[in-house]
């Protein structure tokens, strides 16, 4: 049985609607995530239709994180201004500007990251694999998983979502646009992380109390 607390959850996490949320649990027979799955497939297909479409609308959000410690800007752009006042949009984005923080993505997607980046990451991993010891003919599987793990944390459409861990930023964004019915595309953010990159000068704290007692 199908119950409306099933169908509340389900929404919750996938941000479908109501009669979708139950449509999808009675195809899957109450099987949450057997649900999600068919929800995203939908979902998907969906968005699909609507990738095609000039999203130049949007938001700049700003979030700051302990203390001053983190500073974000991320740019997400929408078709119409209209959606782009959406308490949902407005969230969403937020949301993104949060996961830039906690998870420091280099790129927003896969396709931007050079070419000889990934070649050279591909030799320092054959490099790693065969100083494990791992035959030649497993090798090149065993670097491919691996750039794939590469691609989940340093691009932020294959990250996985920091509040919902089972779908990743790119099915959220896939969602959204299913959700509110137009094109959403994350296109540029800036992440500062204080002191980052400034060669910090190490201090001996033993040394200093002893200089304070000779004092």
């Amino acid at each position: 049985m199908i119950t409306a607390e099933m169908v509340r959850q389900l929404r919750e996490r996938t941000g479908a609607g109501m009669m979708d949320c139950k449509k999808a649990l009675t195809e899957t027979n109450g099987d949450t995530d057997k649900a999600i799955e068919f929800l995203r497939e939908k979902g998907l297909a969906a968005a699909a239709k609507k990738a095609g479409r000039v999203a130049a609308e949007g938001l700049v959000e700003a979030y700051i994180h302990g203390n001053g410690r983190i500073g974000v800007l991320v740019e997400v752009n929408i078709e119409t201004d209209y959606a782009a006042k959406n308490d949902d949009f407005k969230a969403f984005v937020k949301d993104i500007a949060m996961q830039i923080a906690a998870s420091k993505p280099e790129f927003v997607r896969r396709e931007e990251v050079p070419a000889s980046l990934i070649e050279s990451e591909k030799d320092i991993l054959r490099a790693q694999a065969k100083n494990e010891g791992k035959p030649e003919k497993i090798i090149e599987k065993m670097v491919e998983g691996r750039i794939e793990k590469f691609y989940s944390e340093k691009c932020l459409m294959d990250q996985a979502f920091i509040k919902d861990p089972d779908i990743t930023i790119g099915q959220l964004v896939s969602g959204m646009i299913s959700r509110i019915g137009e094109n959403i595309s994350i296109r540029r953010f800036a992440r500062f992380e204080r002191g980052e990159g400034i060669e910090k000068k190490v201090e001996n704290f033993a040394e200093e109390v002893m200089k304070q007692i000779g004092d």
